[in-house]
């Protein structure tokens, strides 16, 4: 799983009330329209200027707060690829796996608004284009990365039946 897009950056402590903002609560069951706003309240313009293949890269503890699955939702139906950041809250980390959004953890300090970041999943390989560097990432398991090629984890379990408990 390979992907390009153009960076937007963000700094530390990203929370879910940033990428959606409680005064669009009533929105929650018309997520395209509650994806108008995503990170309103981080960058204003956001919404509007981000274009689907962007990458959206963050610092320290993206996804903090609530555990709403929409945040990550709404970032995926803006046409973000991928977040990409220093770390994630748990919850947030694990809702985009399910939801069929990458993300991948590294350092993002060098990396600037509007650079052109390359991404091997399988490698684990992060390239900015734009200042030529490569950064290393743990490449996700294996059933990660399969829920992620299927589109998500109820798109997974769709293709591939339910789960054995028994093990």
């Amino acid at each position: 799983m390979k992907f390009e897009g153009k960076a937007w950056v963000f700094g530390d402590g990203i929370s879910t009330d940033h990428i959606t903002p409680g005064r669009y609560f009533h929105l929650r069951s018309n997520l395209e329209e509650l994806a108008k706003h995503v990170l309103e309240d981080a960058r204003e313009d956001f919404a509007k200027k981000v274009r689907p293949g962007d990458i959206v890269v963050g610092g320290r503890n993206f996804g903090q707060g609530s555990s709403r699955e929409h945040a990550p939702t709404v970032i995926k139906l803006a046409g973000v690829q991928a977040v990409v950041a220093k770390s994630f809250a748990r919850i947030f980390f694990r809702n985009c796996i399910n939801i069929g959004l990458p993300v991948i953890m590294c350092d993002t300090s060098d990396i600037q608004e509007g650079d052109t970041l390359s991404i091997d999943l399988r490698k684990g390989i992060l390239e900015d284009k734009t200042q030529g560097i490569k950064l290393m990432f743990p490449p996700l398991p294996d059933v990660m990365t399969r829920i992620l090629k299927d589109g998500g984890l109820v798109d997974h379990v769709r293709k591939h039946g339910g789960f054995n408990l028994k093990g």
